[in-house]
Order: structure tokens, then sequence, then C-alpha cells
């Protein structure tokens, strides 16, 4: 994709290096609306999994294209949007898959991948992670003491604005803005404590593992037991977990007024995320989960595959 924030080629390289064999294919926006042309180019018979990264909206006018392909298998790292009630793609994506019932749903969150499951969709956890050659500890004097680096307009973002806001009016806490890269890296080198609020997301986005890799002390949005433990955050000894606006104030309250414990919680959770949360380690996960065996492709009704041939081009 080609208007993200995060850079991914090292991720994709990490799956590349760690499969027995994998072509990784780069598509321009108007590719991915039209997966038929890619997929006979390709020759997508020719593989044992066709592995897709894309978005919601390019994809769910072509499950006609998508049944045609047995070892299919999605990258997920938005299907939270499925369970949040204020989003325009709610219920959509258990919607879609369950229209793809042999294809593999990787996600990025524990509780979205169980919830997928119970609803027939054969879904697996795998989180996201960062790039370990780009974010890293500099060794910067660090200079603000809370702040939180990112977006909090849009709607999806409300309830995330709501409660920086809100500790914010209590607190001495910075929020803003950087540029994508090095900017940003040299932003978070500066924060001593990062406050994360991903409120009603169901999962951790991205921020977290960086603000962590980074040697932040991360004082985070719990997103409940089972998520918690699926990332193996653990309150007051790696992060800092907060259930409200109020228990967020205290707890910046007592890191402020305890160096020592900023220090150890950052020294934590930098060593936990570098082991667990970098490209390099995710990249073998995704790979692993990719590779597992597959429910059974159902094929195609005759008049399915004589549609897919002279529509698409497409072998099955």
């Amino acid at each position: 994709m080609d208007e993200q924030r995060i850079i991914l080629e090292r991720l994709y390289e990490s799956v590349r290096i760690n499969s027995d064999e994998c072509k990784i294919v780069r598509l321009s926006k108007s590719e991915q609306k039209r997966l038929g042309n890619v997929l006979r180019k390709h020759d997508s018979p020719a593989y044992d999994r066709v592995v897709i990264f894309s978005r919601l909206k390019r994809l769910r006018c072509q499950v006609d294209v998508l049944r045609c392909v047995p070892g299919l298998v999605f990258i997920e790292h938005d299907a939270c949007q499925n369970y949040m009630r204020t989003s325009k793609y709610h219920g959509l994506y258990s919607r879609f898959y369950q229209r793809l019932p042999w294809a593999r749903v990787v996600s990025s969150g524990a509780g979205v991948a169980r919830r997928l499951r119970s609803e027939g969709v054969d879904a697996r956890f795998v989180s996201k992670g960062y790039d370990e050659k780009l974010i890293m500890d500099l060794g910067r004097k660090r200079d603000i003491d809370a702040a939180f680096l990112g977006s909090v307009n849009g709607h999806s973002y409300q309830e995330r604005r709501r409660m920086l806001e809100s500790i914010a009016t209590q607190t001495d806490l910075l929020v803003t803005r950087t540029e994508s890269g090095l900017q940003y890296v040299e932003s978070l080198n500066r924060i001593r404590i990062f406050v994360s609020a991903d409120v009603g997301m169901g999962e951790y986005m991205v921020k977290n593992f960086e603000a962590m890799a980074c040697g932040c002390a991360l004082l985070a949005w719990s997103q409940g037991s089972e998520e918690d433990s699926a990332m193996g955050f653990e309150d007051g000894k790696n992060v800092m977990l907060y259930r409200s606006a109020d228990e967020a104030v205290a707890k910046l309250r007592q890191l402020k007024a305890d160096p020592d414990l900023v220090a150890r919680i950052a020294l934590a959770g930098q060593a936990f995320a570098v082991e667990r949360y970098s490209f390099a380690r995710v990249g073998r996960d995704l790979a692993r989960t990719i590779a597992e065996p597959m429910r059974p492709w159902p094929g195609l009704s005759c008049w399915r595959r004589a549609w897919v041939r002279l529509r698409y081009g497409l072998k099955t």
C-alpha cells in the first residue's frame, strides 16, 4: 500500500526469509481494485498460498475473484473496526470473511481473532510489530516528561481524543504530531512516559511497541485481560495499564514522582518489545501461521468456473 504511514518492507522481507519460497508482489491502488488481473498475471494456481494485505473497501467487491484461490490468506490489521459500533465497517469484516470460509485471516488482535473464530472464520492471532532498524533507543536526553504522538482527528479516534484531553486537563501531558520517520523516532527518544489511548479499539496499536522500543515507559489503556495476557503486558512490570481517566492521572502522577519506577518499566518494556515485537520476530510468526494446514477449498461450480474464466481469464 502506497499511502500508509508505517513502512512494512522489513516485515515482508522477514516473512520471505522465514518461508521456504516467497514472492513479494507490490500493488498500486488500482491493481488492488483489480485482483483478477494480478492473479492471472502471476499464475496464482502455481502457489500453495496467496497472501493478501489490503483494505476491506478494495476487497469486498471482488469475492468472485477471491473464491478462485484455494490457499487464500489475509493479513488483517484493521478488523478491530468490525466490532466498533461507531465504525462504518461495523460487522462488514464478518460478512466478508464468512463468504470465504476456507480462507485464513491472520488478525493483529487476539480478541478479534477469537470473535471471528466464533463466527466460523479460520482466524489466527499474530500481533503487529515495529521496524527494529528504524525504531530504537538513541540514548538521548529525555526532556519531555509525558506525551502522546499521533493523530487524534478522524471518526475512529474520537474516544482517543476525549481520553487524552481528559488526562491533559489534569496533568502536564503533551499531545502532538510529528512527521514520520526520523523526526518521529527522535521525538519518541525525548519522552520519558508515553501515554497511549487506544480506547474502544479492542487491540493495541503499533505506537505502543514503538514507544517501548525507544525506551519510553509506556502508560497504556488496557484492552482487557484477554488482550493484555496475549500481548504479554504486565501492569507495573513492563507497562503501566489504566482503565479510566482517573486511573491514568493517578498512575501518571505516580510515575512522575518515582523516577526509579519509570526507569524499571522503561528497561523491562524495551527488552520485551525487542524480544517479542520486532519485525524479525513478527515476520517469523506470520510465515509459520501462513504455512499451517488450511481448511479444504470447496471449489467452484461449473457455471462459476466458466464465468471467472470468461470475465477474468483465470485458470481454476
